[in-house]
């Protein structure tokens, strides 16, 4: 599914036989992630299409639980308000969603800090509530870091060297020595990074793609204190969100430096002009890196 593109003309046709009453309003192709096709619908709404093996599946689990969860959230998030059923035309799950309003923070930084900070720590304070048991689980979210330590270190290898490579190593060493989260497990976003953040007027103004939420430690979140705000708004966001010890502050670390891999591989792959390389995100995962070292 990964080469599907789909014009207007295919998107409008969905809506006529699926959701006629929408079927008639602007669409619009959005730049989106890998795993969905977006186009914005009228003022308010957008289309999301699954276009890889596994989108349908996460598209899904939104339709299944942001409903619910939207209600507390003190931010916009993208709540699906239609589903659309497999068809003849479109053989996979695709949903019809509010739209959140802004530019994603990988191409408009966060400059105004400590609003920035308050509105994440209030946004992850209301997310992060005890899950229920049927709750949606992840190999690779919110799980004790130990068991990422391979890949963590397969991937600072490839990224580094020198004396960048040893920080990086002291970083996760630190977060792996804290102590593990042993609570119940909350309800995570699980994919916090800047593409996936809504930046609005210099501060934050929604969080989109609820596709990897999933129950687990708090820290796999708050890694965004490090990954979305500039330079000193970290602390603010850990003392506004109350919850966060020191030991899930340091967790909070490895999990940024994972995000920063992330981007840096992804932002790397797009200045090669490689499929799937966005350039943003380098620049992004460069200057979290430096946060997380100067922290």
């Amino acid at each position: 599914m990964s080469d599907l593109v789909f014009d207007e003309e295919f998107v409008r046709s969905l809506l006529k036989e699926q959701h006629p009453d929408l079927a008639d309003l602007e669409l619009r192709l959005v730049d989106g992630g890998w795993d969905n096709q977006m186009w914005r619908l009228g003022e308010d709404l957008a289309v999301r299409l699954p276009r890889t093996e596994r989108a349908s599946a996460l598209l899904e689990k939104e339709h299944r639980w942001l409903p619910a969860l939207a209600p507390r959230l003190p931010l916009p998030v993208p709540v699906p308000v239609r589903r659309g059923e497999p068809s003849e035309r479109f053989p996979e799950t695709w949903i019809v969603t509010t739209w959140v309003a802004g530019e994603p923070a990988d191409r408009a930084p966060i400059d105004r800090g400590p609003d920035a900070a308050e509105a994440l720590a209030g946004f992850l304070a209301a997310l992060h509530r005890e899950a229920p048991g049927d709750a949606p689980s992840s190999p690779i979210r919110g799980v004790p870091l130990e068991r990422l330590t391979a890949e963590v270190e397969r991937r600072v290898q490839n990224a580094a060297s020198g004396a960048t490579l040893a920080r990086m190593r002291e970083v996760w060493d630190d977060a792996v020595a804290a102590d593990a989260w042993d609570r119940p497990p909350v309800w995570l976003h699980g994919d916090l990074h800047p593409a996936n953040a809504v930046v609005a007027d210099g501060t934050l103004a929604g969080v989109i793609d609820f596709g990897e939420l999933c129950a687990g430690d708090p820290a796999a979140d708050l890694a965004a204190a490090w990954l979305l705000l500039p330079d000193g708004a970290a602390e603010r966001c850990f003392a506004a969100y109350a919850g966060a010890d020191e030991h899930t502050v340091r967790r909070s670390r490895g999990w940024a430096l994972i995000g920063c891999l992330l981007l840096l591989e992804v932002g790397h792959a797009g200045e090669m002009g490689w499929d799937g390389g966005k350039p943003t995100w380098k620049p992004a995962g460069e200057a979290a890196l430096e946060r997380l070292f100067a922290a």
